[in-house]
């Protein structure tokens, strides 16, 4: 694994941050980290990262343990904080310079002008920091990250306060960047990540709820509850649809019902075999397709 975490805690005070997080990501993988704020997102970025230690567990990074004094296995990865901390009155080619005299690079000169090629900041480089626009400076503090080629990319709310444009070109960039290395990017804008990952991760007060592949999230194939669309050709007693096995709720539209199931089980076999056993005509029987942004307040809210 890239990147694996067993049984994260982390206290501040008496507020538990992080309850045993566990999960791992494979090399190479592009995952979403989603959480409310407050979820421990950050928190557990920053010990992935080891600017934080964690209280009990351990995290290990190319297979090898991370702690803020294995400098080695730090090096392999690249972190660009939620607040960007840029030198706003250095340049920006110079302050990339900087950076990369950080780790004691050889050809910094020619690795400085591989990464504004790679950020698309030919036109800015010659600019005060404090001269970039949100966007730009964005791509300064990715670049930055990715100077001394590491292998991880952690990404901590990558595109807050972009307009439009911007995120389309940081979007872009991300999923360039995840081609040849493995990226945990975090954010609650449920949009973002689908346009980006390919799996997701989601957190909630500390606790991780959801893992899993987009598509198998949004099918319903975690354990959260299925909804199904049923038309009948005519009106159908809400009260005896209740008293199907596995129906927790049921929002009726005329001769249209959405019934949500109680628990993963499908239902749908069980609604059909109603319409058979009371003489309906079943018209639709489907699955309610959910988006990314309804499973998510699905699951964090009843978690």
């Amino acid at each position: 694994m890239s990147v694996e975490t067993r049984h994260i805690t982390k206290l501040f005070g008496k507020q538990k941050a992080l309850d045993s997080v566990s999960f791992s990501i494979k090399k190479g993988e592009l995952v979403g980290f989603l959480g409310p704020n407050g979820a421990g997102k950050s928190t557990m970025m920053k010990i992935i990262t080891g600017f934080l230690t964690a209280d009990s567990g351990e995290v290990t990074v190319e297979g090898q343990n991370m702690n803020s004094k294995n400098l080695k296995i730090r090096r392999n990865i690249g972190y660009l904080p939620e607040h960007n901390p840029l030198y706003t009155d250095l340049y920006v080619k110079e302050f990339l310079e900087i950076s990369a005299g950080f780790y004691k690079l050889n050809n910094i000169k020619n690795r400085v002008s591989e990464m504004v090629e790679l950020t698309k900041l030919g036109d800015e480089q010659n600019k005060k920091i404090r001269a970039l626009s949100k966007g730009y400076r964005q791509r300064v503090g990715l670049a930055q990250a990715l100077i001394h080629n590491p292998s991880v990319l952690i990404l901590d709310e990558p595109t807050t306060g972009l307009d439009p444009n911007q995120l389309e070109e940081i979007r872009h960039l991300i999923r360039e960047i995840s081609r040849e290395k493995t990226v945990m990017l975090s954010s609650h804008i449920m949009q973002e990540v689908e346009a980006v990952c390919n799996r997701i991760i989601i957190i909630n007060k500390g606790k991780i709820v959801a893992d899993g592949g987009i598509e198998k999230i949004k099918s319903g194939s975690i354990n959260r509850n299925q909804i199904v669309i049923a038309e009948f050709n005519s009106s159908v007693d809400v009260d005896k649809l209740l008293k199907i096995k596995n129906v927790r709720n049921v929002i009726q539209s005329g001769n249209t019902l959405e019934i949500e199931s109680e628990g993963v089980a499908d239902i749908r076999p069980l609604v059909f075999q109603f319409a058979v056993e009371n003489n309906f005509t079943l018209l639709t029987l489907r699955e309610k397709q959910q988006n990314l942004e309804n499973i998510f307040q699905e699951i964090t809210q009843k978690a």
